[in-house]
């Protein structure tokens, strides 16, 4: 029964640059998934309804993904869980975080753009993971690169061979549909219509293609589907699941084109939940025992109660409500009689969890990014680093009277790892460090609409933040009093080092050899 339930989880992230249209895709599926209605299609420029996975105000005011998201919906006989992460790259750290509680990843790419610096990014953290990657080359039905011209810069820039399973016939207006090669079927491609398009079965050598697409477009494809298959291995699902080989699908998620295709390739080839790196060991998925860890926190997703989720990844065995679970790093007993599972802004009690499942866990600060819980063994999931910020600003209280709001809100907002906190120890003041400008407008908002405290952000030249440790105490104590002015504690009290420049880190390295920097929490 659990390994049934295990075989048909299917949880993966979509990860794109901004404005590659990752969150339509997202929307679409779930429409295959019988999640939404209606999609939210452009229907006039007056209204646009806001897509589903985009919650917080500032989303929409801006119409880009800032918190990853957790969507869940059953597909044939399938369980798939997406998480959405945010394409901006103010917020890599949260994607990078979310990437560990996936199995796989589904890159989006602009047809016309190709690929972006972040894509780049992101795709670099999958290979460190040898995690597996389909690729949806995305808007075809605009002025896109030359199919063949993106297969080579997917390979180059991505650093991974890839192969086509469905084949687009031109792009822009032109833009006829696709051929599926997986399962030799031609896609028709009606753009007018909010109607998934209709499916074909031809013979690609008879003069049935013809009378589809006429001659010109029919000889064309042939030959580029013969040049395909000579260039191209055949399509390997275990060359895919090591982290090799990806597919590449084509369509237009706006225009809900391609998308199939791709969902129901996607279902049958994309690995179950995997074992999970421990520092003890090796966990299975198939274990009896629950084992899983929280990769994100997020407060207030419903702005009329004060609360925190935290996510929690489900590693091994089977979740159950109101059972006692050990909090490893508090070591405490648990019991959640309310988890939940998201479908966007809509959570629902679950009452069982398996091994590949996201579950919401109601958090009152008991969370950090990292816990395990498990049923008494003493597990730490490992692989969760904070990276060292590079845009700093000191937090002042703009409203005296709002003081308890106001270090609340902070604490809950760097518990959800949106920034880091450094308390100066020569001064006292509050530093903010963040990887993006966007973050400290996320911030300054959020204070002021969740926690009904103003903020303002005074200007502190630094350069970087890094974590020092050595095992030379007589030698941490004469750096720590020589650069007394910019020695700072993160909120677990660990020492922090902030350097106002790159010239004087590089005297502090080699002033001091037995000090150890570090430019990620995780050492």
């Amino acid at each position: 029964m659990a390994n049934q339930q295990i075989e048909r989880r299917r949880t993966f992230a979509i990860i794109a640059h901004p404005d590659a249209g990752k969150t339509s895709l997202t929307e679409k599926l779930l429409l295959f998934g019988g999640q939404i209605q209606v999609a939210g299609a452009v229907k006039s420029n007056k209204i646009r309804k806001t897509a589903t996975s985009d919650w917080m105000d500032i989303e929409k005011q801006r119409g880009i993904s800032v918190t990853t998201s957790v969507m869940e919906f059953d597909y044939r006989d399938y369980k798939v869980n997406i998480l959405d992460t945010p394409g901006h790259q103010d917020f890599a750290e949260d994607t990078y975080r979310t990437l560990t509680a996936v199995d796989s990843v589904i890159i989006v790419v602009d047809g016309a753009k190709g690929v972006e610096t972040q894509t780049r990014k992101l795709m670099e953290v999958c290979r460190m993971r040898n995690t597996p990657v389909i690729i949806f080359v995305n808007k075809m039905d605009r002025e896109a690169k030359d199919p063949f011209d993106l297969l080579d810069e997917l390979e180059n820039e991505l650093v991974i061979n890839v192969r086509p399973l469905t084949w687009p016939i031109e792009s822009g207006p032109r833009f006829r549909g696709v051929y599926n090669i997986y399962e030799k079927k031609l896609n028709l491609f009606q753009p007018s219509k909010q109607v998934v398009t209709e499916k074909v079965e031809v013979d690609i050598h008879t003069e049935d293609l013809d009378n589809h697409i006429g001659s010109p477009l029919a000889e064309k494809l042939r030959n580029e589907l013969e040049l395909i298959e000579g260039v191209y291995p055949e399509f390997n699902v275990g060359d895919y699941l090591k982290g090799e080989l990806a597919p590449v699908f084509f369509g237009s998620a706006l225009n809900n084109f391609g998308v199939q295709e791709l969902l129901d390739c996607f279902v049958e080839i994309a690995p179950s939940p995997r074992p999970v790196q421990a520092e003890e060991r090796v966990v299975m998925p198939e274990e009896p025992k629950f084992t899983g860890f929280v990769f994100k926190i997020t407060a207030n997703i419903d702005p009329n109660h004060r609360s925190c989720v935290a996510f929690c990844k489900v590693c091994s065995g089977k979740f159950t409500r109101n059972t006692p679970y050990l909090h490893v790093r508090h070591n405490k007993t648990m019991r959640f009689s309310s988890p939940t599972q998201f479908m966007a802004q809509r959570k629902t009690t679950v009452d069982e969890a398996w091994a590949g499942d996201i579950i919401g866990l109601p958090d009152n600060g008991v969370f950090k990014i990292g816990d395990t819980l498990t049923e008494g063994e003493i597990l730490h999931f490992k692989g969760l680093p904070s990276f060292s910020p590079e845009m700093f600003k000191y937090i002042e209280n703009a409203d005296p009277m709002k003081t308890k709001q106001l270090n609340k809100g902070i604490d809950q907002l760097m518990d959800e790892g949106v920034a880091q906190l450094f308390v100066n120890q020569f001064n006292g003041r509050k530093i903010i460090g963040t990887v993006g400008q966007l973050q400290f407008e996320v911030i300054q908002y959020r204070l002021e609409n969740e926690y009904n405290a103003k903020c303002r952000w005074e200007p502190v030249s630094l350069y970087k933040a890094c974590w020092i440790e050595s095992d030379d105490p007589a030698e941490l104590e004469a750096f720590k009093k020589r650069k007394f002015q910019y020695m700072a504690k993160d909120r677990e009290g660990r020492d922090v080092f902030l350097a106002d420049s790159n010239y004087v880190l590089q005297m502090a390295q080699n002033d001091f050899k037995h000090i150890k920097f570090h430019f990620t929490s995780e050492f």
